[in-house]
């Protein structure tokens, strides 16, 4: 008889966030890992994505990666001063 790992999508989110931090230099070094792993927990709470387990690895993997991006260049902008974040908000603005 072959055993299959059965764990749920929400079980390997933790897994997938930290993989994800623990192979890139700039989310080491600009965000928490385990405020992140919690971040991504609550993001996919079974409450608020019922269907988390139809979701393949690969577009969680995805979804977790845009997460933690987001969380990076938010904290960045963090940083700028006033000036810097004047141009930041045109920059966007002007698309």
């Amino acid at each position: 008889m072959t055993m299959i790992n059965s764990k749920s999508n929400f079980q390997k989110l933790p897994a997938i966030a930290t993989n994800l931090i623990d192979n890139n230099p700039i989310y080491q070094e600009h965000l928490n890992k385990k405020e992140m792993v919690e971040v991504i927990n609550r993001t996919f709470d079974p409450s608020s994505v019922p269907d988390v387990n139809d979701i393949p690895e690969e577009e969680l993997t995805k979804r977790v990666k845009s997460i933690l991006s987001l969380h990076l260049v938010s904290g960045m902008l963090n940083d700028f001063t006033p000036e810097q974040m004047q141009l930041f908000d045109e920059a966007v603005k002007r698309g």
